[in-house]
C-alpha cells in the first residue's frame, strides 16, 4: 500500500466516524427534545453544531392525531366554470408536497401543475395540513388546476420525473435487501455479512434530470395569488385582482385566437356600456325638460309625508326641487300660509327654499296675493332706507337714495317729501313748516306731526338749518349735507355751517373742520 492511499483510508475512516458520532448524537437530541430535558438538548446540540454537518429537524408524525380525515377538495381550471367537488383521505402531519404526490398518483395532476388555497392562503410545500387547520372530517380545500403550457411542463420532462420516482423507489426497496452469493454456507454467509459491513457501500449512480432551460415568463403575476396571467389581461383570472399599475405589454407579445376573442368580448361589452350610459344621459335630460314645465313636481313612489305621517301615494305629493323632500300637498300649503317670513324654508329642517313657482301653484289666487303684500310689507320694515307713502290707506313705498328728497307714489298719484315726511304740494318745505306751527294750535293732525319733527329734533335725527331755520335730515351718506331753502353747507356732527361768514372757503368760523389738521368733532369722519 502506498503512503497516499493510507492517508486517504485514514481520512475515509474518521470521516465514517464522525458521521457515525453525528448520528447517534442527533439520536440523543431528539431523545432529549421528547423527554423535555432542554438542558441536556442544549448540549447536544451544541456538540452538534461544532460537527458542522447538515442536519433537519422534524416532528414525528406520532405527534399528530392519527385518524384519517375526509377533506372536501374543489377543484376547478382555467377552461370550466363549474366547480368540481372532490373527497381526498389525508393525515394531518401530511405536507402540501405529500399531497401534490398523493393527487398526481390518484388523478395524473403532476405537482407542478396543482395550485392549493387552504384557509384562504396559499400554503408551502413543506407546511403540514394540520399547521393549515386541516383537523376534521369536512374541512375544506381549493385546488386549481393549470395548464401544462402555463406552468411550462412538457411531456418529456414529465416522463423523466415519472422515471425519477419509479428508479427512486426501487433504490429505497434494494436498500433493506441484503443478497449472497449461491452456495455459502452459515458461516460463509456470517464472514460475507462482516466483509460487506466493513466494506464501503457501493454507488449507485443517480440518474439526473437533463437541465431544461426555463422559458422566459410571458405575462404578470398576481399579487394576491401568484397566478401568472396573460399579458393583456385588465385582472386576474383567478381571483380577480387588478393588474399591476407599472406594468407593460411587451411589444413582442402576441395573443393566441382565444385571447383575441376574449379581447374583442371585452371592447363589446365597454361599447355596450358606453352606449347604455349614453341612453340614461339622455333619458334623464328628457326627464329634466319634462319636469322643468311643470310647477310642481309630482312624487313617482309610494311615501310618508313627514309632517302629517300620512301615506301619500304616487302622484299625491309634491317633491320639492331644491331638497327633493316629499309632502303631501295640503302641509305644504298650510306651511305657505303659516308662514311670516318672506321665504318659506323647506318644513324637513333643511336650508332650502320654496321656489315662487312652487308657491304660486300651491297657494289660491287669493292666498297668493295675501303672501305678496306679506312678503313686500316684510320687505319694507326690513329696509334700512324704506319710506312708505303719506297718503292714509295707501300701500305704496320706495326704498330712497341719497340724492332723491321727492317720492312720486304710482298708487295714489301723490308726491311726497322725503325730508319732511308728507305732502305739501305747492309749498315749499318751510312754508310747510311754517304752516305746520300755526296750525299745530288747532289742528290735532299737524299737531302730531309737529310732534314728530320735534321728537326727531331731540333724538338728534334731524337739525335746523343755522341760516334759514328749516328742519332738515341726513338720509344716508357722509356728514355733509346741504339746505335746499337756502342752500347753505352744513356739518352735521356739529350742527354748524361748513364754512364761515365770507362763504366757501372761509375757516375762520362754521365747523372748522381739517384746521391744523384736526377734525371738527370727535365722531367727524373726515369727508366734507
Amino acid at each position: 500500500m502506498s503512503v497516499g492511499s493510507g492517508v486517504f483510508m485514514a481520512s475515509q475512516v474518521q470521516s465514517t466516524r464522525n458521521l457515525q458520532e453525528a448520528e447517534d448524537l442527533a439520536r440523543f437530541l431528539g431523545e432529549a427534545l421528547s423527554s423535555g430535558d432542554g438542558q441536556e438538548a442544549s448540549s447536544l446540540a451544541q456538540k452538534l453544531s461544532q460537527m458542522s454537518v447538515p442536519v433537519s429537524v422534524t416532528i414525528s408524525t406520532q405527534a399528530y392525531p392519527q385518524d384519517l380525515i375526509r377533506l372536501k377538495v374543489g377543484v376547478e381550471d382555467a377552461q370550466s366554470e363549474d366547480c368540481i367537488p372532490v373527497t381526498v383521505v389525508v393525515s394531518p402531519h401530511m405536507t402540501i408536497a405529500q399531497l401534490k404526490d398523493k393527487i398526481s398518483q390518484d388523478f395524473g395532476f403532476h405537482p407542478s401543475l396543482q395550485r392549493w388555497v387552504i384557509s384562504k392562503r396559499l400554503p408551502r410545500d413543506q407546511d403540514s395540513l394540520f399547521s393549515h387547520g386541516v383537523r376534521q372530517n369536512g374541512d375544506q380545500a381549493y385546488l386549481f388546476i393549470l395548464s401544462a403550457h402555463t406552468a411550462q411542463l412538457t411531456k418529456h420532462q414529465h416522463k423523466l420525473d415519472q422515471e425519477q420516482t419509479l428508479l427512486e423507489g426501487i433504490m429505497e426497496s434494494m436498500e433493506s435487501m441484503q443478497l449472497f452469493p449461491r452456495g455459502l454456507g452459515g458461516g460463509e454467509k456470517a464472514a460475507a455479512l462482516d466483509a460487506a459491513q466493513q466494506a464501503p457501500p457501493p454507488t449507485i449512480p443517480k440518474k439526473t434530470k437533463p437541465t431544461v432551460p426555463p422559458k422566459p415568463q410571458m405575462g404578470w403575476a398576481c399579487p394576491l395569488c401568484t397566478y401568472v396571467n396573460k399579458p393583456t389581461r385588465p385582472g386576474c383570472e383567478i381571483c380577480g385582482a387588478e393588474r399591476p399599475e407599472d406594468y407593460e405589454v411587451p411589444p413582442i407579445y402576441k395573443p393566441d385566437q382565444k385571447e383575441i376573442e376574449r379581447m374583442h368580448q371585452e371592447q363589446l361589452a365597454i361599447l355596450q356600456y358606453e352606449q347604455a350610459q349614453q341612453e340614461e344621459r339622455e333619458r334623464n335630460y328628457l326627464y329634466l325638460l319634462e319636469t322643468d314645465n311643470q310647477d310642481l313636481i309630482p312624487n313617482t313612489n309610494e311615501a310618508e309625508c313627514p309632517i302629517c305621517l300620512t301615506p301619500v301615494g304616487p302622484g299625491e305629493g309634491v317633491v320639492l326641487r331644491e331638497c327633493l323632500h316629499t309632502f303631501c300637498r295640503d302641509c305644504l300649503q298650510g306651511t305657505i300660509v303659516n308662514s311670516h317670513d318672506a321665504e318659506v324654508s323647506c318644513p324637513d329642517t333643511c336650508d332650502s327654499k320654496l321656489l315662487d313657482r312652487e308657491i304660486k301653484a300651491l297657494l289660491t289666487e287669493e292666498e297668493h296675493q295675501r303672501f305678496l303684500e306679506l312678503r313686500l310689507s316684510i320687505a319694507e320694515s326690513r329696509s334700512e332706507h324704506s319710506f312708505h307713502c303719506q297718503t292714509p290707506n295707501c300701500r305704496g313705498w320706495c326704498i330712497y337714495e341719497d340724492e332723491v328728497n321727492e317720492f312720486h307714489c304710482e298708487l295714489c298719484n301723490e308726491v311726497n317729501c322725503i325730508l319732511c315726511r308728507a305732502i305739501h304740494q305747492g309749498m315749499t318745505c318751510k312754508d310747510y313748516q311754517d304752516d305746520l306751527r300755526i296750525r299745530a294750535e288747532n289742528d290735532q293732525a299737524a299737531q302730531q306731526t309737529k310732534q314728530m319733527l320735534d321728537s326727531l329734533l331731540q333724538n338728534g335725527e334731524a337739525m335746523k338749518c343755522p341760516r334759514c331755520d328749516i328742519i332738515v335730515q341726513k338720509k344716508d351718506g357722509c356728514d355733509w349735507i346741504c339746505c335746499l331753502m337756502c342752500k347753505t353747507e352744513i356739518c352735521w356732527v356739529t350742527k354748524q355751517a361748513r364754512w364761515g361768514p365770507n362763504g366757501s372757503g372761509d375757516t375762520s368760523g362754521g365747523c372748522r373742520c381739517r384746521v391744523n389738521n384736526r377734525p371738527c368733532h370727535p365722531n367727524c369722519r373726515n369727508c366734507h
